[in-house]
């Protein structure tokens, strides 16, 4: 067990990161911010920063020395820099964890070896063969970069007419992965914690839906039926336990118009669409990534009330004013000092009696 008094080492400075920190001071441990920006979310609420490249060794190391230890707020820190840390301190979850999550390939791959239903996909690597793919499917499909891509960033919809070699460009024109598009009734996530020994504890399914491919509104819990609650629980348990994560996963899924449940990408980190686990739940999805990477006892992660949470993206930002004087809503701003289209400014939480 890492007690309170400790110093949890936090790889990227966003509001995530920010969240993880206040979430870790309630519980008396120190946080140590490691990120390339100066001034990030994250490093407002901790006197500890280092201000470094995430291929900075020298950096890296100093770092390692201070914390006891490491997790991320992001899946898109190097595999390298968490390897590199994993051999000085505890980093939770695992550098193998990293590795699939941000390499979507290996992403769907791994599910599809667990026995978890995605949507049909295929590796391209050249536009010859990306041509070869969307005249032998006949169909709309999505052509997504294999890494870095967040955010409705560095993915392309396709249909026949679409101008391919711009597409292929448009992801770099290096290797790419081509995905079935899915005819949904609704995009959910669960969110699960993890302890080293094992232990789980799974947040209720929630409903997302988004604008401009950015998460615009979380409702919580989901509006599906209790079979498909349990079951989009029990895949994400599943795909923790075969990923051996310690700390947090959020696992995005597709209900499809027949009912089926499909995979869609894994978030091994604090997830936007828990945030409103900060006000509407025994313990929140930041508390209990602090409790499962020091070795605690898992919190509860039953609610009191349900919620819709609101991202304020941009310029509305300008609506916390409003938000701020509904006697219901929780209102979370990230220190932010410019709001640029697609930027995550903060969220609304609005809770309701719990159905």
């Amino acid at each position: 067990m890492i007690e309170p008094g400790s110093t949890i080492g936090i790889l990227g400075g966003g509001q995530l990161g920010r969240m993880i920190a206040l979430a870790a001071a309630t519980l008396g441990y120190k946080t140590h911010i490691f990120c390339p920006d100066a001034g990030s979310p994250a490093m407002l609420v901790t006197p500890f920063a280092t201000v470094a490249a995430y291929e900075d060794e020298a950096a890296l190391a100093s770092f390692a020395a201070a914390v006891d230890v490491v997790t991320f707020e992001f899946e898109n820190v190097p595999a390298a820099t968490a390897t590199f840390l994993a051999n000085l301190k505890p980093t939770r979850p695992g550098p193998h964890v990293l590795a699939t999550a941000q390499d979507r390939l290996k992403e769907k791959d791994f599910l599809r070896s667990i026995g978890i239903a995605t949507t049909e996909y295929q590796e391209i690597t050249s536009l010859a063969s990306l041509a070869r793919m969307v005249r032998d499917r006949g169909r709309e499909c999505i052509l997504k970069t294999v890494r870095l891509g967040y955010d409705g960033k560095g993915q392309v919809a396709l249909t026949p007419e679409s101008d391919l070699a711009a597409a292929w460009n448009g992801i770099g024109g290096e290797t790419g992965i081509l995905e079935d598009f899915v005819d949904f009734t609704c995009e959910v996530s669960v969110i699960v914690a993890r302890t080293e020994a094992g232990a789980c504890a799974t947040y209720v399914p929630v409903e997302n839906q988004h604008s401009h491919h950015i998460l615009d509104t979380t409702i919580a819990p989901a509006r599906i039926t209790p079979e498909l609650a349990m079951r989009a629980e029990a895949i994400a348990r599943h795909i923790a336990e075969k990923l051996d994560v310690v700390g947090l996963i959020a696992v995005e899924m597709f209900v499809t118009q027949s009912g089926e449940v499909l995979v869609n990408e894994l978030a091994p980190r604090p997830h936007n669409s828990g945030h409103w686990t900060l006000d509407a739940c025994m313990t929140s999805q930041f508390e209990q990534l602090v409790r499962a990477v020091c070795g605690l006892p898992l919190g509860s992660p039953d609610r009191h009330s349900d919620a819709v949470m609101k991202n304020l993206i941009g310029d509305d930002i300008q609506k916390w004013r409003d938000a701020v004087a509904e006697p219901s809503a929780k209102v979370h701003l990230y220190g932010k000092n410019e709001a640029r289209p697609g930027r995550k400014m903060g969220h609304v939480t609005r809770l309701l009696p719990k159905r």
